[in-house]
């Protein structure tokens, strides 16, 4: 039985026209600064993937149960095609959803997306996440976004982030709302080959420049342009990771582009 996920609705009260996947560690409600103060006019539908935020978190973790929840979220409450903004890990599971459904994927805005990547790196990331879960306090926690992927985010926005989705632990440290197996096994579907819609359809990718090592791969930038030809766009955005948060004006306007 596919687990229901947690959703969250942004914009007017009318049938939704955008869905946005988040990132690993990450939750629906991340969008909110975007979709609040730069999209306010667009009905939006967030989602809580596996084991991250309010949603369940039962086995298996892929790539493929990740496409397969939101189809079913999707199935729901959609009568066509969507366009779907996806940032990192979303990213790799917007193109999983497209590929596996292509009938409820319009278009896709990938913001650094993250698929193929080195399995050397994962392991380390993954390693490094098994040693340290957890924060002592709210301020650790804050300062190791700042001295992360989120070091050109605004403050507030990292204090909402902090405000929505740190959490107290049974240990009594502190952590993100999320479930550890899960996410540090999707690490590893990251290093996986990379999967392309089954059908041409529009997609442009927001590639961010300080990332180091990069996110998007030139095997993924080679794939998608031979597959999608003009129908690929490919934007270079001065920031770090966290594209939507960090560049809102940007990533608004190319999902403007794509809802238009």
């Amino acid at each position: 039985m596919t687990p229901t996920l947690k959703t969250h609705r942004y914009g007017p009260d009318e049938p939704v026209r955008l869905v946005a996947l988040h990132g690993l560690t990450g939750h629906g409600k991340r969008w909110a600064p975007l979709l609040d103060e730069h999209l306010p006019d667009v009905p939006t539908l967030t989602l809580d993937l596996l084991g991250h935020g309010r949603s369940p978190a039962p086995a298996p973790w892929s790539l493929e149960a990740h496409a397969d929840a939101v189809a079913a979220v999707l199935d729901e409450t959609q009568s066509g095609p969507i366009v779907v903004v996806a940032h990192s890990f979303g990213g790799a599971t917007a193109l999983h959803l497209a590929a596996r459904r292509p009938d409820l994927v319009k278009s896709l805005v990938l913001l650094d997306p993250a698929i193929g990547l080195d399995g050397d790196w994962m392991r380390q990331i993954a390693e490094q996440m098994v040693a340290y879960p957890d924060y002592t306090d709210r301020a650790e926690a804050k300062s190791d976004k700042v001295a992360g992927a989120w070091s050109d985010v605004p403050d507030h926005v990292i204090e909402a982030e902090l405000d929505e989705h740190l959490i107290q632990l049974p240990n009594g440290r502190w952590g993100w709302r999320m479930h550890l197996p899960a996410v540090v096994t999707a690490w590893s579907e990251l290093a996986r080959n990379i999967t392309l819609p089954e059908n041409i359809i529009r997609v442009t990718l927001l590639r961010a420049t300080r990332t180091s090592p990069p996110y998007v791969t030139t095997g993924l930038l080679d794939a998608l342009a031979t597959k999608l030809g003009d129908r690929f766009e490919l934007v270079d955005v001065d920031c770090d990771h966290m594209v939507s948060q960090s560049r809102p004006t940007e990533t608004a306007a190319a999902i403007r582009s794509h809802l238009e």
